[in-house]
């Protein structure tokens, strides 16, 4: 039926359907006329054979803004594939790459700005596309370099808007392909610390962080050095190392001042060197270091950044017992985090609104929220960066609510956030209407078979591969293989979030009993 289909399209439609099959996940006439047009068919040509493969059913309009946008059955578009090889035409692929890379680019320079909602949505909504250009840089010889490129410009994309796990994905393996050093490289190793450090994995970050700054000492690439140094501070104060976190930091702050680097990463040290000073007790510094970002923020119309630095004058706040002023302020945070799906920003307002909560003596909101910020950690990485001074208030509002509420009733507001989905949670921490229905949980992934589960479980023990196997009485390949399979399926990268998840798991399961 499909090749009857293609014959009734005119010889330019069927080269149209050919090429317009290299994008996944739809596509605009602006990328349409990029990539698809020259070779035969002019860019005049490209609306008129667009709208005759619509009005065949070959392609399905959608509404998108101002802008509609153009889809492809799966069948169709595999179809369109195969086509495409036979015509030999592989510089399509390439005129994809290149216009997604660009499209990443823009998008990068002005993330620093008022735009970021519509850069997120715009790349939000071409993420498939983004994919398959990865895909293809990282399959095809001579594309590495490429690929290293694409995967380190997206990091405002992989660490603002929710998409850790995936960013980690593509950095790792674009790092794997392409090994020798360059200007590339050493982008990518910085952006992947800079996610591993966010997810947990602190021994990885510090390892390609490392490297990053090898590589910018031995050629003098003064960028490299200052983001490398910056990110490495990072891991230090989530490794509870704090005078070694303040001194990069510092470090790294004048670098970025004395090179004119300036963008949303850079406003980050900011923002940290001020959570920094939060925990080693100096609030009035820590509030200096914040107005200073907001000065600089504001005048950019920036707000992704801007939402971090609130967030640390909601710490210091609740530090000083304004809790009025922490609760604007956490929710100022959560609202504008929640435009970019920042998953971990969100969890991390949530977190300070039920510390805040706690102190203010309402223990039952303070036990929902702590649930509803369990249910979300997972999808981020470690719960609080496994850091001594990130959960100290979270032991302590722990600890306060679970004595006022009781065992049992503690239990059972922790199970109702757990229960949030993950716009139900945010609507509850902003006292916003949440629907009446009974809450449906978050999307789970995809379920674990028996053995599995049983290999998860002692993954969360901190058992080794050879220990589990042993265990199990299976061999030790074969237990490798189900920890495998089981971080695919659940969208890991590491067994520090596999066994988090665990944790969670089972504690929602006993509090729904």
């Amino acid at each position: 039926m499909i090749e009857w289909s293609y014959a009734l399209c005119s010889p330019d439609e069927q080269v149209l359907w050919a090429r317009v099959s290299v994008f996944a996940g739809g596509f605009d006439l602006e990328a349409a006329h990029t990539v698809c047009a020259g070779d035969g068919i002019g860019p005049d040509q490209v609306i008129d054979l667009v709208d005759g493969l619509v009005d065949k059913s070959v392609l399905t309009q959608e509404p998108h803004g101002t802008r509609p946008r153009f889809r492809m059955l799966d069948t169709l578009r595999e179809y369109g594939r195969h086509k495409l090889h036979e015509l030999g035409e592989a510089e399509v692929c390439r005129r994809h790459r290149d216009y997604y890379l660009r499209l990443a680019e823009r998008n990068e320079q002005e993330w620093f700005g008022p735009g970021q909602a519509d850069i997120f949505e715009r790349t939000r909504i071409e993420h498939a596309n983004l994919r398959a250009a990865l895909e293809f840089c990282l399959s095809c010889p001579g594309q590495t370099r490429v690929g290293l490129r694409l995967a380190g410009t997206l990091w405002f994309y992989w660490a603002g808007c929710g998409v850790l796990g995936e960013g980690r994905h593509w950095l790792d393996r674009a790092l794997g392909a392409d090994t020798s050093p360059s200007r590339e490289r050493a982008k990518a190793l910085w952006v992947n610390g800079h996610v591993s450090t966010l997810q947990g994995d602190v021994t990885s970050a510090v390892k390609t962080l490392e490297e990053c700054r090898d590589y910018a000492l031995q050629v003098g690439d003064e960028v490299a050095l200052a983001y490398a140094t910056h990110r490495l501070g990072c891991n230090a104060l989530v490794g509870d190392d704090l005078p070694v976190a303040q001194e990069l930091f510092e470090e790294a702050q004048q670098r970025y001042l004395r090179l004119g680097e300036m963008n949303s990463n850079v406003m980050m040290a900011w923002a940290e060197l001020a959570v920094t000073a939060v925990f080693r007790e100096d609030l009035d510094r820590a509030a200096a270091i914040c107005q200073e970002a907001r000065a600089i923020v504001e005048e950019h119309g920036e707000q992704w950044a801007h939402a971090y630095v609130i967030y640390t004058q909601a710490v210091i706040a609740l530090s000083r017992g304004e809790h009025a002023q922490a609760t604007a302020h956490g929710r100022h945070c959560l609202r504008t985090l929640r435009t970019f799906n920042d998953l971990l920003g969100v969890t991390l307002a949530i977190e300070v609104l039920a510390w805040n909560a706690a102190a203010q003596g309402m223990p039952d909101r303070a036990g929902v929220l702590l649930g509803a910020a369990a249910r979300i950690w997972p999808s981020v990485g470690y719960p609080l960066f496994g850091s001594k001074y990130f959960g100290a208030p979270h032991q302590h509002c722990e600890a306060v609510t679970r004595r006022a509420l009781g065992d049992v009733e503690f239990d059972v507001a922790f199970g109702r956030g757990m229960a949030f989905t993950f716009d139900e949670a945010i609507a509850y921490a902003l006292d916003e209407r949440i629907s009446a229905s009974a809450p449906a949980p978050m999307p789970s992934p995809a379920p674990l078979t028996r053995r599995e589960r049983q290999v998860a479980d002692l993954v969360a023990e901190g058992l080794s591969d050879k220990e589990i196997a042993t265990s199990l009485v299976i061999a030790k390949r074969t237990a490798e293989g189900h920890v495998g399979r089981i971080l695919a399926k659940l969208g890991f990268t590491n067994r520090t979030q596999l066994a988090s998840w665990v944790i969670g798991q089972t504690r929602l399961t006993n509090c729904r009993r």
